[in-house]
């Protein structure tokens, strides 16, 4: 799996997964094979968009169902008033069992629509659409969040009760993953019930120093605790160009750990075990696992989101959604 820093072009904004994250203003794109809503009345300016009826053949195949799909975007757009969507099709593919769906898309007050299509893969639990794999279902984010009530073991913030858990994937060496740390804090304070949880997701392919921040973070975690992990990780981002290479990354990564607190050579000693090694590994195998593909991501009660690409309110709104329709942790 390829996994790159948070660099969306205006073209990767309009991605399924993208449009099951933000508002649609200014981000609709209308499929080839979507038909055209016609024009209404100008006088109707504060209605949304009118859709075509749907026609009777374009409901072919037997799974998933209207009702599927529908319990799928409401629990994927809930958290948005102002979004509306109908169901235009639902057929058969040429491959058994995989059925193609199409949905128009508007908001209110606004005439545009868009066009979404993916096809849902024969578990009836996953969707595929423009090269990504993404959860599918009722409850589509179900399972993820139980991965993550298991296996989510970073350092955390918050109560030890998971029924909001947000679970931050995050390089220390990846820029927005610097900027996104403000937008953790603000979390942190605005919803104190959040168990959010660190995890190091270092790319190793095109940031050197990643997995050794990493590893000497797993260190000061385990032998200074979740404060001290804190104090090191806000140190390593402010300094983030010192980990421009191996000599001043080790007086970065020295620094930092002084600034937790703890003393940089038993760090040193610590992060070079394979024991670390191991705790690092398991959090990017964890990462991996749910087809996080770049940093910061977030995961909101499983529901994974690209955390640069979500303004703080439309944040909140989602995770204000989760917190009233996810019910307890299991």
């Amino acid at each position: 799996m390829i996994r790159t820093p948070l660099h969306r072009s205006a073209a990767a904004a309009l991605a399924f997964v993208t449009l099951l994250t933000l508002p649609l203003a200014s981000r609709m794109s209308a499929q080839t094979d979507v038909p055209a809503a016609p024009q209404a009345p100008a006088a109707d300016a504060t209605a949304g968009p009118t859709f075509p009826k749907p026609e009777a053949t374009d409901f072919t195949a037997d799974s998933p169902t209207k009702e599927q799909v529908a319990a799928f975007l409401q629990a994927s757009w809930g958290y948005d008033a102002n979004r509306v969507y109908q169901i235009q099709r639902i057929t058969k593919t040429t491959v058994p069992g995989v059925s193609n769906v199409v949905v128009l898309v508007g908001e209110k007050g606004n005439k545009q629509t868009g066009g979404l299509q993916f096809f849902v893969l024969q578990d009836g639990k996953h969707l595929i659409t423009g090269g990504e794999i993404l959860p599918f279902g009722d409850h589509p984010y179900t399972d993820n969040r139980t991965t993550l009530i298991k296996r989510a073991e970073g350092p955390s913030k918050g109560p030890a009760a998971k029924d909001l858990e947000l679970v931050e994937f995050a390089d220390f060496q990846c820029p927005h993953c610097k900027d996104a740390q403000a937008t953790m804090d603000k979390l942190a304070t605005d919803f104190p019930t959040a168990h959010i949880v660190y995890e190091s997701f270092p790319l190793v392919r095109i940031h050197p120093q990643a997995f050794r921040s990493a590893a000497y973070g797993a260190c000061v975690a385990k032998l200074g605790g979740n404060d001290a992990f804190f104090k090191y990780s806000a140190a390593v981002y402010d300094g983030q160009a010192g980990l421009a290479s191996d000599d001043s990354a080790t007086l970065t990564l020295n620094g930092a750990v002084t600034k937790a607190g703890l003393e940089p050579d038993k760090i040193e000693a610590c992060s070079k075990t394979p024991e670390t090694e191991a705790t690092v590994k398991a959090g990017i195998k964890l990462a991996e696992d749910l087809n996080v593909n770049q940093t910061p991501s977030l995961a909101i009660n499983g529901r994974m989101i690209p955390l640069g690409g979500v303004d703080y309110d439309t944040l909140k709104k989602m995770i204000n959604y989760h917190v009233t329709n996810d019910g307890a942790a299991k």
